[in-house]
């Protein structure tokens, strides 16, 4: 599976990607908002049986990013969620909000979604400005939703997107 955005393109996530996508969460501005064993993580998304998809992020054959997404699959609260990180080297540049409404646009019209659910810190501004441009909205704030890599709890924005409402 290729997804081509206006941009990227994003592919499954390789054996041979896992070194290098643990190079790119062990920088320290990834590593802020990624604490924790992501070598083990990613390793995990090449199992059959795991229950998220990851994609690398390209960009003219470069890796520069990873994007993955878990399906609800309870017929009463099916939709998916979605998480991604960029190398600090090529943010500012359009290439996540890309990334993201490509990935969505594969959620609605390929897999019949009909939301999608992202959950960055409040504090992550970049993410959250990016997320709006795609079309996601602010649902609330879910308080110390998340430990970062100081052991603090940390509270996240709950965004949502309906297929109807992709930018």
């Amino acid at each position: 599976m290729l997804l081509h955005g206006d941009q990227v393109t994003l592919r499954p996530v390789t054996a041979g990607d896992v070194p290098a996508l643990t190079r790119l969460f062990a920088v320290p501005e990834v590593a802020a908002w990624w604490p924790g064993d992501n070598g083990v993580r990613l390793g995990a998304l090449l199992d059959a049986e795991g229950d998220g998809v990851g994609l690398v992020i390209e960009l003219d054959g470069h890796l520069i990013g990873f994007i993955q997404y878990f399906e609800e699959t309870d017929p009463q609260y099916r939709h998916a969620s979605i998480d991604i990180v960029v190398h600090p080297d090529w943010c500012n540049r359009g290439l996540g909000t890309d990334a993201v409404r490509t990935l969505a646009r594969h959620l609605f019209d390929d897999i019949g979604h009909h939301r999608i659910t992202i959950d960055p810190a409040v504090v992550n501004a970049r993410a959250i400005a990016s997320y709006r441009k795609v079309g996601f909205r602010d649902v609330g704030v879910m308080r110390r939703y998340e430990q970062a890599a100081d052991g603090i709890w940390r509270d996240s924005l709950l965004m949502d997107l309906l297929a109807d409402e992709l930018v």
